[in-house]
């Protein structure tokens, strides 16, 4: 299969890699601590006391566990497209705090899941979209007045350090592992190239300001994945 892998075949993708998806991330290292980095970064006000959240693209659970870890009293949403992967997450122990939800992002209205959220995080979820506008104007209608939205994303191409990186590592290591623990590289390959056709960051909280959000910011991570993941956060204000 091609690297340009269409993006309605991107949830069979991950179908076919859940299994595997766990064992490969974990051996990333800082991968599960970047991601509650993201979470804090949120800024949640005691430890989610009151609050509803979604966690949107969720996988296998991991961006959940970040998200309960910086708010353990809230109430969690947590929805992906890819059956396989969610049947990894579900199978994980959780409080009664936490929901998971089998859809779409885009679709998450029909499935039952509706606003108003006291905020969102969307982890390695908006550049796998066909019309991340269309979903961050969305999330935003989803958030109550001043909730904050964290996207926790690959974002290399203004930096052609972070890009030589980002190549080496995937060619080298997360190709070639995702191979050999699946048997099927399309998910890696797709990988690959779809961060490279993200937006750069300074793109991508144009993006956000020119969805309607606002306090746009942007900080990377520590680690080999400094310039290479970004922690966006923004707010929804009055509409």
């Amino acid at each position: 299969m091609s690297d340009a892998l269409p993006h309605a075949q991107v949830p069979a993708a991950f179908d076919t890699g859940a299994a595997a998806y766990d064992r490969l991330v974990g051996a990333n290292p800082g991968y599960h601590e970047h991601l509650r980095l993201s979470a804090r970064r949120m800024g949640l006000p005691d430890g989610g006391r009151g609050m509803r959240l979604l966690d949107a693209g969720c996988g296998t659970g991991a961006s959940t566990a970040a998200l309960l870890a910086a708010a353990p009293h809230a109430e969690i949403v947590a929805v992906d497209a890819s059956a396989g992967m969610l049947a990894e997450a579900t199978a994980k122990p959780w409080p009664g705090s936490v929901r998971f939800v089998h859809s779409r992002i885009e679709d998450v209205a029909a499935a039952g899941v509706t606003g108003p959220f006291d905020g969102i995080f969307a982890a390695y979820l908006l550049r796998n979209l066909a019309d991340p506008d269309s979903q961050l104007q969305a999330f935003r209608a989803m958030l109550r007045p001043g909730a904050p939205l964290a996207v926790h994303e690959y974002s290399v191409r203004d930096s052609v350090a972070a890009t030589a990186v980002w190549n080496a590592v995937c060619w080298a290591i997360i190709i070639p592992a995702g191979r050999l623990r699946t048997g099927d590289a399309s998910l890696y390959t797709y990988l690959r190239r779809s961060v490279l056709d993200f937006d750069g960051a300074s793109a991508f909280q144009d993006r956000l300001r020119r969805t309607g959000f606002t306090h746009v910011h942007a900080d990377t991570v520590p680690g080999w994945q400094r310039n290479v993941v970004h922690t966006f956060t923004a707010r929804a204000e009055n509409r």
